[in-house]
């Protein structure tokens, strides 16, 4: 396994900068007092408060909160909280629709545009220039577990994690690039990306597990940042009397953290090009899709996202939308769309103005990553998230700060969407069985679905001996013979 040059939070990029005195040198162990260099800074930035209960904490207890206060780049932190507040309740330019001409719908894509984008990604892959990331910061806790949700089960006869239906597509698309390549092996790199809290836990599993099958040394993690959770006032909140209450950066934290790791070089200095980026999540992703790539290598663009049609008006998505007239494609909530707008119809097409979902599938050239890691920092503006946090007081409300990975679409100079299926590629797995959606049995039955469907398309046929929710793993294994031997016929007619 290979490990990059630096694993790094979004909080600890420039922490020597917040350590020690004028000239930077290492502080000596507290005593009676807090460092007093530690306090002119805190002062600074209107964070002195963190030593308020200094006096009640023990000698160890004293040395831990010095630690962590020396761990923040607490400049930094400054600017991003000054600029996420102030960016409140800015005015915005007003969205458009999307473009009929920025999207690759289903209906009207043809069998010779298929056939073609499959073959150029293939290539591509099969040259080495395709990179998998892998979005996997967050725990299961909605699922009612604590380990990181990639480890989860969803019920599958097989009994296979996420994580390894994931590794086992990319083996598959491996084969089917070697195939088509006609000599040795194809390797395509996979950078998972890990947080603070799901680290340690996601590494024994993948080593535990052999890497399903992938090579060690072709599997990079790296983690997110973190940042203080805050008050509205931006002052840190404290956890306990000697921590900072902290929280993951959102997944949009994987920009700069590729920067920070070097992994941006790391993957440059491999000869990859392109980067195709999904949450961890999906039960259906289809990992490292060559027709996908195909296509965003064909439209000559610096970013893509593949988008399924909006099931209903109201539906909680976020969608796609032109910020301004001839403005960047870019991304928003379902909370901030105007119901008349959410209902709006093109009545050309006959599709809701506003229909392109988000589904977190994206594509993106490797040069553009590094442009947005530079101009996601320069802006500094994260997502404020009100949500419970841990407090002195017990859990209070307080703002996290947050970026996401569509963050990166209004930088993009240019943006292509490629429509899918959404009962072929997007099974959520967000919220435990009992809920209304998105639930392990609702994405387990869409898997299963899918993969009955690949056997009739493939020939075959099922029998009342072979019921839905069969036991043993024939679903599973059914699924994975077909996407080898059949992948074309797996890509290019469902």
């Amino acid at each position: 396994m290979r490990e990059p040059t630096m694993v790094v939070g979004a909080d600890s990029n420039a922490a020597a900068a917040a350590v020690g005195g004028a000239d930077g040198s290492p502080l000596p162990p507290p005593t009676s007092s807090p460092p007093q260099s530690l306090v002119e800074r805190l002062k600074d930035y209107g964070q002195e408060h963190v030593f308020a209960l200094w006096d009640e904490l023990s000698p160890d207890e004293r040395l831990h909160l010095v630690k962590d206060i020396q761990s923040l780049d607490l400049s930094r932190i400054d600017r991003i909280i000054r600029c996420s507040l102030r960016s409140q309740g800015l005015p915005v330019a007003a969205i458009e629709p999307v473009p009929e001409s920025c999207v690759s719908s289903v209906e009207e894509r043809t069998m010779e545009e298929r056939e073609r984008w499959w073959k150029m990604g293939l290539k591509a892959i099969s040259e080495g220039k395709l990179a998998v990331l892998l979005l996997s910061g967050g725990q299961g806790t909605r699922l009612g577990s604590s380990d990181p949700k990639g480890c989860f089960n969803i019920g599958l006869p097989s009994g296979k994690s996420l994580f390894q239906l994931q590794a086992e597509r990319i083996l598959c698309v491996q084969r089917l690039a070697a195939q088509a390549k006609n000599e040795g092996s194809v390797t395509i790199h996979w950078y998972v990306m890990t947080s603070p809290f799901t680290d340690d836990a996601t590494r024994k599993f993948f080593e535990s597990h052999k890497y399903f099958g992938l090579e060690a040394d072709q599997v990079t993690f790296f983690q997110q940042g973190t940042q203080p959770c805050i008050s509205k006032d931006g002052r840190y909140v404290m956890e306990t009397p000697f921590k900072v209450a902290k929280s993951p950066d959102g997944n949009g934290g994987v920009y700069t953290a590729l920067k920070s790791s070097r992994l941006l070089e790391d993957m440059a200095a491999r000869g990859i090009k392109y980067v195709d980026c999904y949450g961890v999540d999906n039960a259906l992703v289809r990992v490292a899709d060559p027709t996908f790539l195909g296509y965003f290598i064909d439209k000559g663009v610096a970013a893509a996202a593949k988008v399924v049609k909006k099931a209903y008006p109201q539906e909680k998505v976020g969608v796609f939308v032109r910020r301004g007239k001839g403005g960047p494609l870019t991304v928003v909530e379902y909370s901030e769309l105007d119901s008349s707008l959410a209902s709006a119809v093109n009545q050309q097409t006959g599709r809701l103005r506003f229909c392109w979902s988000n589904v977190c599938l994206h594509m993106f050239t490797l040069d553009f990553l590094s442009q947005v890691a530079d101009g996601l920092e320069k802006d500094g503006i994260y997502h404020l998230a009100e949500k419970k946090v841990p407090s002195i007081h017990g859990y209070t409300m307080g703002l996290k700060l947050e970026q996401f990975v569509f963050d990166a679409f209004p930088y993009a100079p240019s943006t292509a969407l490629f429509e899918v299926l959404r009962e072929e590629e997007f099974a959520p797995v967000k919220n435990a069985n009992g809920s209304n959606y998105d639930t392990p049995d609702s994405a387990r039955l869409l898997v299963l679905r899918l993969h009955t469907r690949w056997v009739v398309a493939a020939g075959g046929f099922l029998t009342h001996s072979v019921p839905l929710y069969a036991t043993g793993n024939f679903h599973d294994r059914i699924a994975l013979i077909l996407f080898v031997v059949f992948g074309i016929l797996v890509y290019h007619t469902l």
